[in-house]
């Protein structure tokens, strides 16, 4: 049976949402949706390991990595659970999201339903841009926006 969840994220400024869609425990993950209010250009965009918002973004705590691997491409083999890329805004601010991921799951040890989805103000070097935070973060920058993924009406 499918499994669907949603997450609305808030920020100062920018603000989307998002659905996951799942078609059984093995298949990808789809994520589907629009982020509004940014610069243009890419944006890091992440799971993190906490979906607690009571002080903010800051409180999600860290990319969601259960497996204690380095910072990576969604493509990578080495990469935390959580390590979804980046998202591009055009001219108007919005990033359209439609991707598949085959970490992330919406059941299971991967499971990221009750965690935090990151908008952050800088691209994500993917771990290869040599800076000091490029292994644990991607030097992704500040968090625009977050919200808890929570289990959606399928």
């Amino acid at each position: 049976m499918p499994t669907k969840a949603v997450c609305v994220l808030n920020g100062e400024v920018v603000r989307g949402t998002l659905c996951f869609y799942q078609e059984g425990p093995k298949a990808p993950v789809k994520v589907t949706g629009e982020v509004s209010g940014l610069g243009k250009g890419q944006h890091g965009f992440h799971v993190h390991e906490f979906g607690d918002n009571t002080n903010g973004c800051i409180s999600a705590g860290a990319h969601f990595n259960p497996l204690g691997k380095e910072h990576g491409a969604p493509n990578s083999a080495v990469r935390h659970v959580g390590d979804l890329g980046n998202v591009e805004a055009g001219d108007n601010g919005v990033a359209k999201v439609d991707l598949c991921d085959n970490i992330i799951s919406l059941e299971g040890e991967n499971n990221i339903i009750g965690r935090t989805l990151v908008v952050h103000a800088d691209p994500d070097d993917l771990g290869l841009g040599g800076h000091e935070l490029s292994k644990t973060t991607g030097n992704a920058g500040a968090r625009l926006a977050c919200g808890v993924i929570g289990i959606a009406q399928i």
